[in-house]
Formats: C-alpha cells, sequence, structure tokens
C-alpha cells in the first residue's frame, strides 16, 4: 500500500498547493498490533507559501480525507503544529517516533526535533494518555472484551508507566513497551499479539482476568505517580526561530 499512500500525499500537495513536511502511520499498524481489516492511518504535517501565513484571517488548518480503500488521512498545516507543540500534544509528538514513514523533509526533521524534545511535559502527556486508559479499561470490565479495546488499554497504560520510569516520550512500537512487564505478562499479551494479527476489528475474546488485574493496578500507580511529573521547558523564542526558518 506503501505507493498507494505516496501518490494519495502526493495529489494532496498538488491539489492544495502545499509541501508535506512529515508523512507517518499511526495507529494499529504503526504500533504492530494491526488486525487484517485495520485501516492505514495516515498522518502528516505540512506547509503553505510564506504568503499564506501573513493574512489577517483566520484559515483552515487541518485537511483530512478518506479513501474507499481504507487510507485514513489527517493532517496538520504547520502553524497549528506549533500551537499543539506548546501544548505538548501527545499525538504529534509521537508522529516522530513512528516506524513507518511515508513522506520526511531532512531540514524540517532536524530543525523540529530539538524543539519537540523541549516541549515535550511529562505530566502533560501522562495526563493524556492516564485519561484514555482509565475510559479503555472499563470498556474491558467485561467477561468478553473487543480485542481492539484491550490493546488500546494495554498501550496507552503502558505509554503512561513508559513516561514515569524513563521520562521520555515512548516508543510507538508497543513490543518495545514490553520491557516493562514480567515475563509471565509478556507471553500473555504476545500470545494475543499474534491473536489480533487473525482476528477482524470487531472480534471479542474472553477476559484474561490476571492481565485485566494488572492493567487495573498499572492504571492506577500511573495515576498516583503522575502528580510528581514535570512540566515540559517550550523556548517560544527559539519555537519562532524555527518556524520562520522551515518557512524559507
Amino acid at each position: 500500500m506503501t505507493p498507494k499512500i505516496i501518490e494519495k500525499l502526493k495529489e494532496i500537495e498538488a491539489k492544495r498547493n502545499i509541501e508535506i513536511l512529515l508523512a507517518v502511520e499511526s495507529g494499529s499498524r504503526a504500533w504492530g498490533f494491526a488486525s487484517p481489516d485495520s485501516d492505514y492511518d495516515i498522518r502528516f504535517i505540512y506547509r503553505h507559501e510564506k504568503d499564506w501565513y501573513l493574512s489577517p484571517w483566520d484559515k483552515d488548518e487541518t485537511i483530512e480525507f478518506m479513501t474507499e480503500d481504507d487510507l485514513d488521512g489527517s493532517g496538520w498545516d504547520l502553524r497549528k503544529t506549533f500551537h499543539l507543540l506548546l501544548k505538548s500534544n501527545a499525538a504529534l509528538l509521537s508522529w516522530f517516533y513512528s516506524p513507518i514513514v511515508y513522506i520526511k523533509n531532512e531540514k524540517f526533521v532536524e530543525l523540529f526535533n530539538p524543539i519537540a524534545d523541549a516541549c515535550f511535559s511529562p505530566i502533560a502527556v501522562s495526563y493524556h494518555y492516564l485519561s484514555m486508559s482509565k475510559k479503555y479499561l472499563e470498556a474491558c470490565r467485561a467477561d468478553e472484551v473487543k480485542l481492539k479495546s484491550y490493546f488500546y488499554c494495554l498501550r496507552t497504560a503502558l505509554t503512561g508507566k513508559w513516561i514515569i520510569e524513563k521520562g521520555t516520550v515512548s516508543p510507538v512500537l508497543f513490543s518495545e513497551l514490553l520491557i516493562l512487564v514480567d515475563d509471565v505478562t509478556r507471553t500473555k499479551i504476545e500470545n494475543l499479539v499474534t491473536l489480533k494479527a487473525t482476528k477482524g476489528e470487531s472480534y471479542y475474546h474472553p477476559n484474561d482476568w490476571e492481565l485485566f488485574d494488572f492493567l487495573e493496578k498499572t492504571v492506577a500507580e500511573n495515576e498516583e505517580k503522575s502528580k510528581s511529573l514535570s512540566g515540559g521547558k517550550a523556548d517560544k523564542c527559539e519555537m519562532e526561530r524555527v518556524f520562520r526558518e522551515v518557512l524559507k
């Protein structure tokens, strides 16, 4: 699908008169636990010509598309990207760690990475994932659970645990998060990854209550420990400099 995805992105560039600076996969395919019928979740950052930013009027800063062959695309303009970065937006930060990259402007990534690291706020991102994991945990509190929901809970809970223990943006690949769990739990999870690769998105699976107990305890620990995390160290002057540099 990669050539078709790149072709679609090039079509968007020409149609909207933009330049895509970074385009990645963001979703179960990037996380490493896709189902056979999973969508392709394409996320991208783009820029307009310099004069576009000199208007006094608010403009649309998002591009979205959905195709019949399951390409789900969503992109943010450069200015919107910087506003979200200042808030340590968890989704945006994760894009730069995606193992599946469709388009990459090397100059942009080289300039952007240092300010992304500075803006990363452990407490803000931790609370983002805590909120998500609590929601998914309740969806998994049943004798039979949608396997997709189970993995969303596992990913968000372990991502929160990573931030607390490592103090960095977590890896996107789910398998890399499994260093945080014991061998028995890891084996259970890896078996479910193998199963998910054979089942559709709507598949329900009997709950493993021991694994659910692990999830519940992890979410509770994350909630308690997140309180003491630090914020980001954004430098707005440096961000402005990088913004202007990208527009050259």
